[in-house]
Order: C-alpha cells, then structure tokens, then sequence
C-alpha cells in the first residue's frame, strides 16, 4: 500500500508565503498536528517512509514515527517544487498578474516558469523517476509505504497514480498531516 503525507504548519503557511525549496521549519502548531497524526494512525503499518530532506518534511516524519521501528529515509526528487525568485512571496493572489498565481489557478496553463521556477513537467520527471525506481518494486513485493512531502510534490504523486489531468492538478485537497491511501 502506498501513503502519502504533508508536513505540518509553518509559520510561512500562516502568513500564506510560498515556500518551496526554502527550509522552513515547522511550528508549534506543526508538531502537534504531527503528534495528533501519530496518534490518529498509530495502527496504521508502514515498513518505510520516505521523505523530502526540508526540514518541515523530515521533523513531520520523525514525529509522526517517534517510537516505531520504521527506517526514513530522506530522497532530493521528494523536495517541494521551487518556486524561483517568488520564494517568500506572501499572498501572491493579492497581487494582481501575478505570473505565479498561473499555476494555482490554471496549472493547465503553467508553461515557461517565471523567475527561474521548477515547471511542472520538471516536477513529474523527478517525482516519476522516484516512484518508477523505489516506490514501485517495494510495492509490487507487496511493502506499505509512506512519503512524508509537500502539496505539490505529493500533488504530481496523485495525478500520476490515479492519472488525474493537468487542469485538476490541485483537486486532491491535501491538508497539513492527513494520511492518504493512494494504491
């Protein structure tokens, strides 16, 4: 079975900055809502996790495994999808025209990234070759496995596995520290 998750709160999403490749931690809120996930799922099996090696990714996974005997190990290709120069960014849709807010609003139309961002195409090569050489055989030996990530990140998860178009990119929901089973 695979499980995805993203990381708990930071004060970034508070402020509803973009944060992508930036190592934002996670806040108080962040690590009880870690806390509360182990607890919600603590009957849940997992024989590994993988995650993103930012650190709001990598302290949700610590926590929500504290005390289980579940390996984590931290993969590049699992990183937040870079935003470029809008890192930082608050409130992008209070900015009109802002080149950024294309993605979130028609990903569909998402082509050229401004200031030096990671395209989408980008994004699904890296997470697919991740899926495609470490998630796959561990699932076909019938392993339960858990990536701890981002809303993008596990977005471009989503859509790959349950071959959800472009246009939909977003329709998943992901909220900070729910489990999703995806296959």
């Amino acid at each position: 079975m695979l499980y995805i998750m993203r990381h708990g709160k930071t004060d970034w999403n508070a402020k509803r900055k973009i944060q992508g490749h930036t190592d934002v931690p996670l806040n108080d809120e962040g690590r009880r809502m870690a806390e509360n996930a182990a607890a919600e799922y603590r009957d849940t099996h997992f024989d590994i996790c993988f995650c993103s090696p930012l650190i709001r990714a990598k302290e949700t996974a610590e926590i929500f495994l504290k005390g289980r005997n579940i390996p984590i190990i931290t993969d590049d290709r699992l990183m937040e999808m870079s935003f470029g120069e809008f890192e930082g960014l608050e409130n992008s849709f209070d900015i009109p025209d802002c080149p950024i807010n294309v993605l979130f609003r028609e990903p569909e139309k998402y082509k050229d990234p401004p200031g030096g961002a990671e395209s989408l195409e980008e994004l699904f090569a890296r997470t697919g070759a991740f899926l495609d050489e470490k998630v796959t055989p561990l699932l076909d030996a019938g392993k339960d496995v858990l990536i701890v990530g981002h809303v993008a990140m596990n977005c471009s998860i989503i859509c790959r596995i349950n071959n959800i178009p472009l246009k939909d990119f977003w329709s998943a929901g992901i909220e900070n520290c729910k489990l999703i089973k995806l296959k």
